[in-house]
């Protein structure tokens, strides 16, 4: 990048696909089968108020996984679609000049996330799911000069895959568990 460049690309990393395939289908397995559990157990909750609100749950599920990280020569940001509402999901940006450092800090879990840390004392949380971390962590190091080589994502793939494949297992419980409420209801 020359002096006198005015690069104005970007990357644009999105959350990654398989975090959210399974956190969709993990959803629509522990959310589905209750109208139909509702109705043959004849809850005081109606199915059709079960359904409204697995609706909005869901949108709501899938507006907070539409983040977007875009990385420029300025500054790194992240946004959502125009469609979610700024209440619901703001977003933010830190221009490259601001970044003082990058702090790990430990979760409840004992895993670690990194924060940003401004100039003015601000902190704004790297994004750790997204599609291309490795290349992501590697512009945060050219942009801020940051070593960034022990910056890992916080859950590995594998995780994912285990936690889809247990989603997967649990959609077949939930056709049965439909289809006997199904038939539960047809018998009274």
């Amino acid at each position: 990048m020359t002096a006198n460049s005015a690069d104005t690309s970007s990357s644009v990393f999105r959350l990654s696909p398989l975090i959210r395939i399974t956190l969709l289908s993990l959803y629509i397995a522990l959310t589905t089968p209750l109208p139909f559990l509702s109705q043959v157990t004849a809850a005081p909750v109606p199915p059709a108020l079960l359904w409204v609100g697995i609706i909005i749950g869901f949108i709501a599920l899938y507006a907070a996984l539409s983040e977007r990280v875009i990385v420029d020569d300025q500054e790194i940001q992240v946004t959502y679609p125009q469609w979610v509402p700024r209440f619901f999901r703001k977003g933010w940006s830190l221009p490259w000049s601001e970044v003082k450092q990058l702090k790990p800090r430990t979760t409840g879990q004992g895993g670690l996330v990194y924060y940003f840390l401004s100039k003015e004392g601000k902190a704004y949380l790297l994004p750790m799911r997204v599609a291309g971390f490795a290349r992501l962590v590697k512009l945060v190091q050219e942009k801020t000069g940051i070593d960034t080589t022990d910056v890992y994502p916080l859950a590995q793939p594998w995780m994912y895959l285990i936690l889809l494949g247990l989603t997967l297992l649990l959609l077949l419980v939930d056709g049965w568990a439909i289809a006997t409420a199904l038939a539960q209801g047809k018998i009274n």
